[in-house]
């Protein structure tokens, strides 16, 4: 698909993943054409808005923040409610972690269409993935494709969700960071479910990522910035 000329927005959660998109939309579509947006949903770790922000600077990119509370309105999940630990380890029972927003990237992604269809943008990027991952439904190629087409039929306009790390393990997600010169960036990157700088190391999200940047052989540089 030729997207010379085409205007993006990437959904920039501040963490590893997004900002990798980043740079990947970067790439593709030309850093003036890039715009990213953060979604203030009422996470517990604030820190992650923050660095949201800090990354579309360091990128040379506008980020906007959207305020929608209504996720820390319903609770009941580790990230957005505070009286629920996080929970280490993988799931033995076969349900969905505790760190699962149920409609999360399904609401995320309506946002941001409304928000791009209002700027006359139809690429919009995202960071999710199914594979080496927490099994999330939301991240599911099929679930983004049944998405997609909702949205285009919802608005009546050619939107396109590009996935680029749909089918990455972490090692490869890495590595493409590295490839489209944005490992410098990951040191300003948010990961750690427990919302601890420098990284607790202990959770499934510090976990995932550290195996993605040994199986990669490059030291991780939000680790090597502390």
């Amino acid at each position: 698909m030729d997207t010379t000329g085409e205007n993006a927005l990437v959904v920039l959660s501040g963490g590893q993943d997004s900002t990798t998109c980043l740079y990947w939309a970067i790439d593709r579509f030309g850093r003036d054409n890039v715009v990213t947006l953060t979604f203030d949903y009422g996470q517990r770790h604030r820190i992650e808005l923050e660095c949201a922000t800090r990354i579309a600077e360091h990128a040379g990119v506008r980020n906007v923040r959207l305020p929608i509370n209504t996720f820390s309105a319903l609770g009941g999940d580790a990230l957005t409610d505070s009286g629920i630990p996080v929970e280490l380890g993988s799931s033995t029972s076969g349900e969905l972690p505790n760190t699962f927003v149920p409609g999360r990237n399904l609401v995320f992604l309506t946002f941001s269409a409304a928000f791009a269809y209002q700027r006359g943008i139809t690429q919009i990027v995202t960071g999710v993935a199914q594979t080496d991952y927490s099994g999330y439904p939301d991240c599911r190629e099929e679930t983004i494709r049944a998405l997609q087409e909702t949205l285009r039929l919802g608005m009546e306009c050619d939107v396109v969700i590009h996935t680029p790390l749909m089918h990455l393990s972490k090692r490869q997600t890495v590595e493409l960071a590295r490839d489209l010169g944005g490992l410098p960036a990951m040191a300003l990157t948010h990961t750690c479910y427990n919302g601890q700088r420098p990284p607790c190391g202990r959770c499934p999200a510090c976990e995932l990522r550290a195996k993605g940047f040994l199986e990669a052989g490059i030291d991780d540089p939000l680790l090597q910035s502390k």
